[in-house]
């Protein structure tokens, strides 16, 4: 499965980039395979493990912020493995032709 969320502190002011590396520190220190953009943070495994990520990045944000928002969609295919990069490669495939 890949979960592709946003965690928003929300109370703090315009910059929130540094509640937000709170979270994104959280995704990559779980061992995950994952991806931050601009936009959103991508992590790829298995329903527990990954909503446990989730989870633990919210929380970090929570600590520090009096109301955290959170934006969340999921892939849920059990078959596929490398999501985060292959499903890239493909797109990349097919613009090079």
């Amino acid at each position: 499965m890949i979960v592709a969320f946003s965690v928003t502190p929300l109370g703090v002011g315009e910059d929130v980039g540094e509640y937000v590396a709170d979270a994104v520190r959280v995704v990559r220190e779980s061992g995950l395979p994952n991806r931050t953009d601009a936009m959103f943070t991508s992590v790829e495994g298995e329903w527990d493990e990954v909503m446990d990520a989730v989870r633990r990045a919210v929380a970090a944000v929570e600590e520090r912020a009096p109301r955290v928002s959170l934006v969340l969609k999921a892939d849920i295919r059990p078959s596929v493995t490398d999501g985060l990069t292959s499903k890239v490669e493909t797109v990349e495939r097919h613009l090079a032709q």
